[in-house]
């Protein structure tokens, strides 16, 4: 299966937060991870950055932010021309996935860790 380059937003590094074990599996499914988060941190062997940074070639957006805190990120993330957005549990938002529907990018309301660890991601 090829890799699905993925944005990690709302990245951790407190091994408590699905974000943490998002990036790690998705490093052991050999995905390459781009993650941003509140703090600089390395989780697996991904630096998470706290910028916006330009990112090539995303497949898929997954987000880890309450929809609040994701409202500084739409344009970016419409920026990036992501195949899809995944909204993890309790980061669905309609106002951004109406923006991505606009925009063709698919909308999966999904866990990322049950899509890697039932292989439909």
């Amino acid at each position: 299966m090829p890799s699905k380059k993925t944005l990690v937003l709302g990245a951790s590094a407190n091994p408590a937060r699905y974000s943490y074990l998002a990036i790690n599996k998705l490093r052991d499914h050999h995905h390459e991870v781009v993650a941003i988060g509140k703090k600089t941190a390395i989780v697996s062997d991904v630096t998470i950055a706290t910028t916006q940074i330009a990112a090539k070639g995303i497949d898929t957006v997954t987000l880890y932010l309450n929809p609040g805190n994701q409202v500084p990120y739409y344009s970016y993330i419409l920026s990036l021309h992501p195949r899809r957005i995944i909204f993890n549990p309790g980061t669905e938002n309609p106002e951004l996935q109406k923006l991505a529907l606009q925009n063709n990018i698919i909308v999966q309301e999904a866990c990322t860790l049950v899509l890697l660890s039932t292989n439909q991601y």
